[in-house]
């Protein structure tokens, strides 16, 4: 009964390490997690290139692998001597801000558009932009988890984002037709 008892406990502490943020101890880990995150905003890249939209598989896997990037150097350095504890939250704060200005990028990078016309275009970019650096931050924390559930979330939304707005032009339409 304790034999059981303690492989149950063994199996859900491993369980566990795949959504505890954790400090990458050898190159392999570290490589794993770029990887992890450079698939994860390739994944939603590809529907934003695929749709034609500004920002594509390059620029959301490289988003990601720099946020990933950010975060395991937070880490290390919360890690090192100085036991800076407060780096991996600044850290994430400055990939945050910084995601804001390639978002704002992508809003606005609209090939002969007037200043201030069309500002609704480029937002779902934007904001998958906004999820794929949250996917790099969670998996350069080594919450694997996490950064998985974030982009099957994220293409989820996206796949569903032509098949909604049909459906909402439908209703439109026959309330249209009602008055």
């Amino acid at each position: 009964m304790f034999r059981t008892l303690r492989r149950s406990v063994e199996r859900r502490k491993a369980e566990d390490t795949l959504d505890q943020a954790s400090i990458p101890i050898d190159f392999v880990g570290i490589l794993v997690r770029l990887l992890l995150a450079a698939v994860g905003g390739a994944i939603l890249g590809a529907n934003r290139e695929l749709a034609g939209k500004p920002a594509g598989l390059r620029t959301h896997a490289l988003v990601g692998i720099g946020a990933c990037l950010f975060t395991i150097i937070g880490l290390l350095v919360a890690a090192e001597p100085t036991l800076d504890l407060a780096a991996p939250g600044r850290i994430v704060q400055g990939v945050i801000a910084g995601v804001g200005f390639i978002g704002a990028g992508a809003i606005f990078r609209r090939e002969g558009a007037r200043v201030g016309a069309g500002l609704g275009y480029g937002l779902t970019t934007a904001a998958s932009i906004w999820i794929v650096a949250a996917v790099g931050t969670a998996a350069g924390a080594g919450l694997w988890r996490t950064a998985l559930a974030g982009t099957g979330v994220g293409i989820l939304i996206l796949l569903l984002e032509d098949p909604l707005a049909r459906l909402s032009q439908k209703i439109s339409d026959k309330a249209s037709d009602g008055q």
